[in-house]
C-alpha cells in the first residue's frame, strides 16, 4: 500500500482501494446493549445493568443475539463490492471494558463496573458471544 493508501484506512470511514480489491468500509457501529443507529433491533439494558446480573451465559446470549442482528442488517444492505453503509457493517465498537472509578466520567453506565474481575468475565463472555457459536467463553 502507498502511504496515501495507509493513511486513507486510519479513521472509521475507510476508502476503497480498487488496485488491491479492497472495498470501501465504514467501522462506526455500535452494539453495546443493541445494534444501535440501524433501524429496528432488540435493546437490551445497559452495560452496568448487564453487569449486576452477575451472569457471565446470559451476557454471551445478549452478545449472540446482538452479533446475529448485526449479520442480518449487514447482508440485507451490503453493497455488490462489500462496502457496508454507517451502522450496518460487521464491526461493532463493543464492549467497553473500562475499569469505572470516577463517576466524574459520566459515561459509566456504559461499562461493567469498578471490579477488574467481574469487568473481565463480562467482556469475555460478550466478546465470544459476538464471535459467534464456534467459539467457547471458556477452554479445555
Amino acid at each position: 500500500m502507498t502511504l496515501e493508501e495507509k493513511v486513507s484506512q486510519l479513521g472509521h470511514t475507510s476508502s476503497a482501494i480498487p488496485r488491491l480489491g479492497i472495498p470501501q468500509y465504514n467501522w462506526w457501529n455500535e452494539g453495546l446493549h443493541g445494534v444501535a443507529r440501524a433501524g429496528n433491533a432488540t435493546v437490551f439494558p445497559q452495560a452496568i445493568a448487564l453487569a449486576a446480573t452477575f451472569d457471565a451465559p446470559l451476557m454471551h446470549q445478549v452478545a449472540d443475539v446482538i452479533s446475529t442482528e448485526f449479520r442480518a442488517k449487514y447482508y440485507a444492505t451490503v453493497h455488490p463490492d462489500g462496502a457496508a453503509d454507517w451502522y450496518r457493517g460487521l464491526t461493532a465498537w463493543s464492549p467497553n471494558i473500562n475499569i469505572f472509578r470516577d463517576p466524574r466520567w459520566g459515561r459509566g453506565q456504559e461499562t461493567y463496573g469498578e471490579d477488574p474481575y467481574l469487568t473481565s468475565r463480562m467482556g469475555v463472555a460478550f466478546v465470544a458471544g459476538l464471535q459467534g457459536r464456534r467459539f467457547r467463553t471458556t477452554s479445555r
